[in-house]
C-alpha cells in the first residue's frame, strides 16, 4: 500500500526547510506526517539512528497514545509533510481500514527492530 497515494490529494502539505526542527523529544504529539517529499533525520540522544524519505510516516506513536515525541525530527533537506491530527486519522482508518493496518505494520516493523 502506498499510503501517500492514498491522502496526498486530500490534505495540503506544508513545506519545510532543510534544518528545520520539525518534532522534538519530549513534545506533546499533536500530529503525524506523512513524508510528500524530501529526506528528514531521526535524531535520539544526539545522534541519528535514521533517515526516512518520501511517503514514510512518523509521530504516528504520539498520536495514538498521547504521549510525549520518543526523538527529534530533523529535515535534512527542503521538505513536504502532510500533517495528519486525529481527527483525520481516525476518519481515514473509518474510511479506508488498510490505512490503519498499514499505520499498525510500520509500528509493529519499528518497535522489532
Amino acid at each position: 500500500m502506498n499510503i501517500l497515494n492514498l491522502i496526498k490529494d486530500k490534505i495540503q502539505s506544508n513545506h519545510h526547510q532543510a534544518g528545520a526542527v520539525i518534532l522534538k523529544q519530549g513534545q506533546q504529539g499533536e500530529y503525524m506526517y506523512i513524508i510528500q517529499s524530501g529526506e528528514l533525520e531521526v535524531w535520539l540522544d544526539g545522534a541519528c539512528i535514521r533517515t526516512l524519505g518520501q511517503g514514510e510516516i512518523f509521530g504516528e506513536m504520539a498520536l495514538i497514545d498521547g504521549s510525549p515525541h520518543s526523538a527529534d525530527i530533523i529535515a535534512k533537506t527542503d521538505c513536504l509533510l502532510i500533517p495528519i491530527d486525529e481527527r483525520r486519522f481516525l476518519f481515514l482508518i473509518h474510511e479506508n481500514p488498510i490505512f490503519g493496518l498499514h499505520i499498525m505494520r510500520i509500528m509493529a516493523q519499528r518497535l522489532r527492530k
